[in-house]
């Protein structure tokens, strides 16, 4: 731990939204590195994942909470919970919402979870580049009459449109105190973790319908050599036989490009030669698994 003095600021911020609300990409935007997994498929987050980043002498925590939705599952229990634990531990709790969407269902819900905790929230309206100005404003007077919002900010966190703006904003939010983490970590994930969420991102930037959700990956090696490459070795656990066909794909063609895909990307983000290997198996009750919610930081019991 940073060894600080009682000038310096640190604290936890919650990123709330429904899903595809745009919260990993204004993490990572925050951030200034991919720290979270991005796509447009919703839920794509599935636990509490935190960014961090300083400014000055602020120490800014990232929550970056699965999105909340209404849960049909164990796993979306789960989920769930995460993100409000995340909210209710964190100094400043912001609120994404996606401009292009109405103020209903799991928007809805979301701010009526708030106002029965009697918490406060900022309103960051994402994506503003998608809706004319007009609509903006008229949005803004809704969630005003809302009486849940202390601050309201418009953002672009795909195009970094007035992201810096908000990063200032909840530096000066946070409580004074100690630094959490030090000056050059990123994120709380370890490699092992992190390489199988980027292999899961490539998993679901390249399947269809509901197959994405019927899978998960686990990094089963990780052995680094003298040389400074590292070998990974992950499986990615489907829940029937019919599903390992489609992941693997014809004569194994999907299973190679999402090998590539994923071991170019973790060249890049872990600044290494990785070879990566991929395998396919079947093990039908995954999604029910205390281990595997030990190792997301899930509940399950929820």
């Amino acid at each position: 731990m940073t060894d600080t003095s009682g000038e310096t600021r640190c604290g936890f911020v919650a990123l709330l939204g429904a899903p595809n609300a745009g919260k990993s990409t204004l993490m990572n935007s925050m951030v200034g590195a991919k720290v979270s997994i991005v796509t447009q498929k919703v839920q794509t987050t599935r636990t509490r994942i935190l960014g961090v980043t300083a400014l000055g002498d602020a120490q800014l925590v990232f929550v970056d909470t699965p999105g909340i939705f209404k849960p049909r599952r164990r796993l979306d229990r789960a989920m769930v919970a995460a993100a409000w634990s995340g909210a209710a531990d964190a100094d400043v709790v912001a609120l994404l919402i996606d401009t292009g969407m109405r103020l209903e269902g799991d928007t809805r819900r979301i701010i009526d979870g708030l106002k029965q905790n009697e918490a406060r929230a900022v309103c960051v309206l994402n994506k503003i580049d998608t809706v004319p100005r007009e609509n903006l404003l008229a949005l803004i007077e809704e969630l005003r009459a809302e009486d849940l919002f202390t601050d309201f900010f418009m953002v672009s966190a795909l195009k970094g449109e007035g992201v810096e703006e908000l990063k200032q904003f909840f530096a000066g939010r946070l409580p004074k105190g100690p630094w959490h983490f030090p000056a050059d970590q990123l994120s709380d994930m370890n490699d092992r973790l992190f390489s199988a969420e980027i292999t899961r991102e490539k998993l679901f930037l390249n399947l269809h319908q509901e197959l994405p959700y019927a899978l998960t990956v686990e990094t089963e090696t990780w052995e680094p050599f003298d040389n400074g490459a590292v070998k990974v070795e992950q499986v990615i656990y489907v829940e029937r036989g019919s599903q390992k066909g489609i992941v693997l794909g014809k004569a194994g063609e999907r299973i190679k490009s999402v090998r590539m895909l994923a071991q170019d990307d973790l060249k890049e983000l872990l600044d290494c030669d990785v070879h990566l290997f991929l395998f396919v198996k079947v093990r039908e009750n995954w999604a029910d698994d205390p281990e595997r919610y030990r190792d997301w930081g899930l509940d399950f019991s929820t």
